[in-house]
């Protein structure tokens, strides 16, 4: 695992429209893999895409590094029930930050109301960038996908 954006895969993101992504938003660019995760603020809601919900766990994770980079400390993945009892899974800077975001949302819980998931102590690590990306560099990111993607 990256000990910088806690993956494995290095080429895993953007996981849709990866080229449009490349593109068109604001990247960190892990400094230590160049692991590439989209940080582009939503134009309509204003948030980052790492406060949207996410599916599953694993796909948060790959999130989780933005998140820690843009609030400065180490953040946490909660897991969120619906009333139906579909789960997804958000990311927080801290438990106040659940707190407010469940008494906005009345429909939705926490059980365990803690992470089940965080780093433990923030750090900054050398070599980061955040920014958009060259052609060139969209280019070359993109065929090393793709690359990986076919050893699976």
């Amino acid at each position: 695992m990256c000990p910088e954006c806690y993956s494995e895969k290095s080429r895993i993101t953007p996981l849709l429209k990866a080229e449009d992504c490349l593109k068109n938003h604001t990247q960190y660019i892990c400094g230590t893999c160049g692991r590439c995760i989209c940080i582009e603020r939503d134009k309509v809601r204003g948030l980052q895409r790492w406060n949207f919900p996410f599916k599953s766990l694993e796909i948060a994770m790959l999130y989780l590094r933005t998140a820690d980079f843009t609030m400065k400390k180490s953040c946490g993945i909660y897991e969120i029930a619906g009333k139906s009892g579909r789960k997804s899974y958000k990311i927080f800077a801290d438990i106040s930050e659940l707190h407010v975001f469940l008494k906005k949302n009345k429909d939705k819980s926490c059980e365990k109301m803690r992470p089940i998931f965080e780093v433990g102590e923030y750090n900054e690590h050398q070599n980061t960038e955040v920014r958009k990306l060259t052609a060139e560099e969209i280019k070359k990111y993109l065929e090393e996908q793709a690359n990986t993607i076919r050893e699976f």
